[in-house]
């Protein structure tokens, strides 16, 4: 009968209608489908998994945290294969893995003739404004000045700008310490795309937008860089998080800090938060990994689209810059869940 059961379950296939209307496949597959299963470092990805699986609200994903933290670290492959099932989820678009991470600039807590550039924080009157003003018209008219809501000053204006865009990173101080900022407004501008209006103006070929070239000519050529990148009218303002070291992640989607290459950004509509994630991530160098979904973005959508978190730092957002590749991404979950994709006539 168990093994029966067990086959139905590996070869059990769910069909539903996605919410576009394409079509949505969940098969449940053998751990011997994963790609390299053997030989991940499961420990690792049990203590990423423990860093979120307490908010974790349902009572079997409960019941999963209280055996992860019974569970010893030489068995952490054991129990990922006693309490879950893999879980491969389609919805007709093909696989695609890019990268993100945290952005670390230069700076100081108060201004000095290095560090001149201001992290704002929102101003009252911007709260429920609706539309405040554009970056233009902050960025010169003075309006933030003597007000003390700067929370740190950088030392490039360019890093700030993408900063900006991706909404937190860490500032490196100048006595070997650091302050971590995250996403504390904006003055509810749309955000108009600085690579687009540089391939309309003739600077860039469209295969050659990237953060790196934009950052390299803008300060190539310092006055024009500057009034381009006022072509972007959204400006984002920060708040300083004090309840995560600096030396931690920085907050995902779930409140926790994210790890370094073991947590992505996914859609929750097809994965759950806090889930184990199986990636195998094919391209120039290929990875198999378990990793926690434990984020999510505006552009991550689809049932194989995820975001692999790269770190802090230049180095990691070289990494992150140069992902775009193929491959599947396999979702673990709880036993009782993957027995309930069964259809009905089993």
């Amino acid at each position: 009968m168990i093994a029966a059961l067990r086959s139905l379950v590996l070869g059990g296939l769910m069909t539903i209608s996605g919410a576009a209307g394409a079509e949505v496949t969940r098969t449940i597959l053998s751990f011997d489908d994963l790609d390299g299963w053997a030989d991940d470092d499961h420990p690792a990805a049990l203590s990423v998994f423990l860093n979120t699986c307490s908010d974790l609200g349902d009572p079997d994903w409960r019941a999963l945290c209280s055996a992860a933290r019974a569970s010893a670290p030489d068995a952490a492959r054991s129990f990922f294969e006693l309490f879950f099932r893999p879980v491969l989820i389609e919805d007709g678009a093909a696989g695609l893995f890019t990268g993100y991470f945290e952005p670390e600039l230069d700076g100081s807590r108060t201004r000095t003739d290095t560090y001149r550039y201001p992290l704002y924080r929102l101003p009252p009157e911007a709260r429920n404004a609706g539309q405040w003003l554009s970056r233009r018209d902050i960025l010169s008219n003075g309006v933030l000045d003597g007000r003390g809501l700067e929370i740190a000053w950088v030392d490039d204006p360019v890093e700030l700008f993408f900063l900006q865009i991706q909404g937190s990173g860490r500032i490196k101080l100048p006595d070997g310490k650091a302050l971590r900022v995250g996403y504390g407004g904006a003055n509810g501008h749309p955000y108009r795309s600085i690579g687009v209006e540089m391939v309309r103006r003739g600077f860039l070929g469209s295969h050659e937008v990237s953060a790196q070239m934009i950052r390299h000519w803008v300060r190539k050529n310092p006055e024009a860089g500057a009034e381009l990148l006022l072509h972007n009218p959204s400006y984002v303002f920060f708040r300083e998080v004090t309840r995560v070291a600096p030396e931690f992640g920085p907050l995902g989607a779930m409140n926790r800090s994210v790890t370094a290459m073991r947590s992505i950004a996914a859609d929750p509509a097809f994965t759950p938060l806090g889930a184990p994630v199986w990636v195998e991530k094919d391209g120039r160098d290929p990875l198999r990994r378990l990793m926690i979904a434990q984020d999510t973005g505006s552009a991550i959508k689809g049932a194989q689209r995820a975001d692999i978190f790269f770190g802090t730092g230049d180095k990691a957002g070289q990494q992150a810059g140069q992902l775009k590749d193929p491959g599947r991404m396999v979702v673990l979950l709880p036993i009782q869940r993957a027995f309930a994709l069964l259809p009905d006539e089993f």
